[in-house]
């Protein structure tokens, strides 16, 4: 699987998506035009797109995810730590936390998953 960028209304089509699939297509447009005032062609041009790009699949008239919301926002943070801080998780954590105080819980949980994600 690729790197994904969805343009914001491509990004909120894909969120109705994950909340309702599976979903009927006929559905999915009758949802778009409640909650995006999309018209029926909208509805299937942007799902096209999103279906070519390997998010989505549209199999009998039934659409459902290829990848989760989790994986795709995965992907997303990646790619923002790659393309703003060279890939260095460090620099990004710096960035993050500058001029904020974490809690206890918060440090010891940061500790965690760097300790379980440690390459041994």
């Amino acid at each position: 699987m690729g790197m994904y960028k969805l343009t914001v209304s491509e990004e909120k089509f894909a969120e109705l998506i994950w909340q309702n699939e599976p979903i009927g297509s006929g559905d999915l447009v009758k949802l778009s035009e409640k909650e995006m005032n999309w018209k029926k062609s909208t509805t299937y041009t942007v799902l096209k797109k999103l279906c070519e790009k390997g998010i989505f699949q549209n199999e009998n008239a039934v659409v459902s995810s290829l990848i989760s919301k989790d994986e795709y926002y995965a992907k997303q943070s990646i790619r923002f730590v790659e393309d703003t801080f060279g890939g260095s998780l460090p620099k990004f954590l710096t960035a993050f936390i500058r001029g904020k105080k974490l809690s206890n819980h918060q440090a010891e949980e940061l500790k965690r998953l760097i300790d379980e994600h440690k390459e041994v």
